[in-house]
């Protein structure tokens, strides 16, 4: 398996991510804790949030973010998937 990360850019503004903010975090919260989501979190000065993913490729982790209820209401203006070769900290390859 191999780690992803994964950028989403708002299109929505900040109350109309509210609105929804709880089904997101409760689906993101079940992709934890099935073991598929290693962290995650909006970045602190713009529109934007930083997820990390364990999958076997990256139209799996497109497919588990195509259910999500932000995209679902069309908030993401953009998502871009990269592998991430991490070298030090808990997800390194060994």
């Amino acid at each position: 398996m191999a780690i992803y990360a994964v950028q989403y850019i708002y299109s929505a503004d900040a109350e109309e991510l509210a609105g929804i903010r709880p089904d997101h975090r409760a689906y993101m919260r079940g992709l934890f804790d099935e073991g598929k989501l290693l962290a995650s979190g909006p970045f602190v000065d713009r529109s934007a949030a930083l997820f990390v993913f364990r999958a076997d490729d990256p139209a799996e982790v497109a497919a588990w973010l195509d259910s999500d209820p932000f995209e679902h209401a069309g908030f993401i203006g953009e998502r871009i998937i990269e592998e991430w070769n991490p070298v030090n900290g808990p997800w390194e390859a060994k």
